[in-house]
């Protein structure tokens, strides 16, 4: 498969995802373009495309949103949708009033419904109510989902988006109510290992099934699919094995080198019961994941200490 050329525009660089993305196109043989949020705030329709006009990118790829676990979805819906819609139609729009041939939205695979048949098809979109701690942030991506299909069906530009599953690594957020659940864990564990607690206290009953996707690898599919000529409208990117959060928390215990007992919480929301992908689509264009769970936990686990001395460590 040949190399990626042209101009890149990577919308929410400094996140977790948009920095992997970074990474992996250094890799290639095209120009990277950045903006911080004091050059651009991608909530301000005009200026996305006054932006656009400006530098002319070949393509667009949007890792930018406002993000958080279950806690920081249910506390604050407002922002998760307004937000997030804002600046996806902005950008969508935007890039095509500039002329932007290419744009690849990133969004979630929360935008399934939260009962649907397992693992998730693409096509169980839109079949059934969503899980509603997380309801406003799964709108905004399935509005900006739709915009793409909607401007491919309508106009003929290749806009399309990617659907990862629970993404972990460099440079997540480890904020101790607001993160998502790997990353609380990691946090978690390394201070009842710090401070010598007999025991760690997780959420809920410790049954719902996750799936989890190193970011580096979703950087990999990224650019897998910038360079298919007629990807999928929207395609599922993850690994298609879960395990239950219990299990992963012992798993995070034995990486972080804690060796106290695991309490569930049942009290606290355990939020879809089972979400697993079913990555048929992507496989069969030929992409496949890297990193098995354990090697990814043990280098987030390497990265987390590192951010940590270095005063780098995101907890906001």
């Amino acid at each position: 498969m040949s190399a990626l050329s042209g101009k890149i525009y990577v919308a929410g660089h400094r996140g977790m995802v948009g920095s992997a993305v970074c990474r992996r196109l250094a890799t290639e043989s095209c120009e990277v373009v950045t903006a911080s949020r004091d050059q651009l705030d991608l909530t301000r329709p005009a200026r996305v495309e006054e932006f656009f006009r400006d530098e002319k990118p070949d393509a667009v790829v949007f890792a930018a949103a406002r993000v958080g676990g279950v806690l920081a979805n249910d506390t604050y819906p407002v922002d998760f949708l307004s937000d997030n819609l804002l600046m996806s139609t902005a950008a969508i729009n935007g890039a095509f009033a500039a002329g932007v041939k290419r744009f690849l939205f990133l969004g979630s695979t929360c935008i399934y419904p939260r009962d649907c048949p397992q693992p998730i098809r693409e096509d169980s979109l839109l079949t059934g109510p969503l899980e509603k701690t997380n309801e406003a942030y799964a709108l905004a991506k399935i509005c900006g989902l739709k915009l793409c299909q909607y401007y491919r069906r309508q106009f003929g530009v290749m806009f399309h988006s990617a659907m990862p599953t629970n993404l972990y690594g460099p440079g997540d957020n480890y904020h101790p109510e607001h993160s998502h659940v790997l990353p609380a864990l990691i946090r978690r564990f390394h201070e009842a290992k710090q401070q010598g607690f007999s025991e760690v206290r997780i959420w809920g009953t410790g049954t719902p099934r996750r799936e989890f996707l190193y970011v580096d690898d979703l950087a990999d599919a990224i650019a897998f699919l910038l360079k298919q000529d007629q990807p999928p409208d929207w395609v599922n990117v993850g690994t298609g094995v879960d395990l239950p959060i219990l299990a992963l928390a012992s798993l995070v215990a034995e990486t972080v080198g804690y060796t106290g007992r695991i309490v569930t919480d049942p009290s606290r929301p355990d939020g879809t019961p089972i979400k697993c992908t079913d990555m048929s689509l992507l496989h069969s264009l030929g992409w496949n994941h890297r990193v098995p769970l354990a090697d990814g936990l043990r280098m987030t686990y390497e990265h987390f200490l590192s951010e940590q001395r270095s005063g780098q460590l995101r907890s906001v």
